[in-house]
């Protein structure tokens, strides 16, 4: 099979792998910024904020498993391709030098076990690093069930590792992937964090759900994303709408992906990590689905109305990461900044708040933009969700390998 063949394949295979920042949604916005339907090169973010552009590949999508959700299963009569190591490295280097990619993602169906699969992928990423001295990044996915010394080893040649766990609880696992164990994946995850250093994956771990597949409320999901970045110090939980590949009866039908229910998901893992909320903060055992017509932000502060508005030269930074339209940037700036002089408006605006969702819940100087009879929670809920329903006006396109 010819090497551009390959390519075709195996970077369509990766793409329902949303580990590196990547969906596989289909998702062809006319009015929104970016597509998810065209495979090969995705986009990750380093810890300075940085957007890493990446070459995302499979080693293989021949596989020893046959996870009833994933098109890559044994069952499945697909086209199937192997990368040789020296395959892998003639394309990254060739894309690098020609400026498309500042790094790598390599993942891979299992090949008759989770060592030969992972001593393929060690084999594969020593080359680049040794051989012809690639110094970029490289995220690589760890295959669950391999033995520690060869994790170690692969450990210390990647910048990122990623243990999927694929699905939010053991029953779901054990439901649609009976050949995967959830234990074998928390080894991966429990041993990269105890082992983490500069020279041990430096960039930390990831993991990543399919949303949809089973029938976790999001209140489960986020339980298990929180004890997650708690146990094992991830760096990113994905979320990945569950897309109907296969035919199966223990598989749900879904007219199109839930992909506004995973916007939600990352806007409340969002929340979770930089904005000082909880779970419980923003789901219940009475309300363990996220409101799909408003963000987790706004629909926590319209239901404690009761707090609001907050005054914006006097509340504390944790109340001005809880308003909506204020993120933790443009917080410390009003933070700083109100030390000096008295906010207003005006000054709130070039700070880079959203008024047209913060005007709602603040004053300036105890004074309202709007007329106070118009925060009633009818009105400001009616214009929030008319707010999203607004589409952007530019349109940019994804990179893509292949003309269509």
């Amino acid at each position: 099979m010819e090497l551009i063949e390959k390519l075709k394949i195996l970077a369509d295979s990766a793409k329902y792998d949303a580990s590196c920042s990547s969906s596989g949604s289909r998702n062809e916005s006319k009015n929104g910024i970016g597509a998810t339907a065209f495979s090969g090169i995705c986009h990750s973010f380093a810890s300075d904020g940085r957007c890493i552009s990446l070459l995302k590949i499979l080693m293989t999508n021949s596989c020893i498993f046959d996870c009833k959700y994933c098109l890559n299963r044994r069952s499945n009569s697909i086209k199937r391709a192997l990368f040789t190591p020296e395959e892998i490295c003639e394309i990254t280097l060739n894309f690098y030098r020609r400026n498309y990619i500042e790094g790598l993602f390599l993942s891979s169906g299992i090949l008759k076990s989770p060592d030969y699969t992972m001593e393929l992928l060690i084999k594969t990423i020593t080359l680049l690093r040794k051989k012809y001295h690639f110094g970029g990044y490289i995220h690589c996915k760890a295959i669950p069930g391999a033995s520690e010394k060869l994790l170690k080893e692969l450990g210390r040649l990647v910048d990122r590792l990623s243990a999927n766990i694929e699905l939010p609880t053991e029953n779901g696992l054990k439901l649609l992937a009976p050949n995967k164990e959830s234990k074998k994946i928390d080894k991966i995850m429990q041993y990269v964090k105890e082992n983490q250093s500069k020279r041990f994956v430096p960039a930390g771990q990831s993991t990543q759900m399919i949303i949809g597949a089973t029938k976790e409320t999001d209140l489960e999901i986020m339980n298990k994303s929180a004890a997650m970045y708690k146990n094992y110090h991830l760096k990113r939980v994905f979320y990945s709408a569950y897309i109907g590949v296969n035919h199966d009866s223990l598989l749900p039908t879904l007219e199109n992906p839930p992909l506004k229910r995973e916007n939600r998901l990352y806007q409340a893992d969002w929340l979770l990590r930089y904005y000082h909320f909880k779970v419980n903060d923003l789901l219940n055992e009475n309300n363990p689905n996220f409101n799909i017509l408003v963000d987790p932000k706004c629909d926590w502060a319209l239901r404690h109305l009761d707090e609001f508005p907050k005054e914006i030269n006097e509340c504390s930074y944790q109340d001005l990461l809880k308003i909506p339209g204020i993120g933790v940037t443009s917080a410390k700036r009003i933070f700083s900044s109100r030390k000096v002089f008295t906010l207003t408006f005006d000054d709130l605006k070039k700070m880079g708040v959203v008024l047209k969702r913060s005007k709602y819940f603040i004053t300036c100087n105890h004074k309202y933009l709007l007329d106070p009879s118009m925060y009633q929670k009818k009105f400001i809920e009616s214009n929030l969700i008319l707010e999203e329903k607004t589409p952007l006006k530019k349109e940019y396109e994804q990179l893509r390998l292949f003309n269509e």
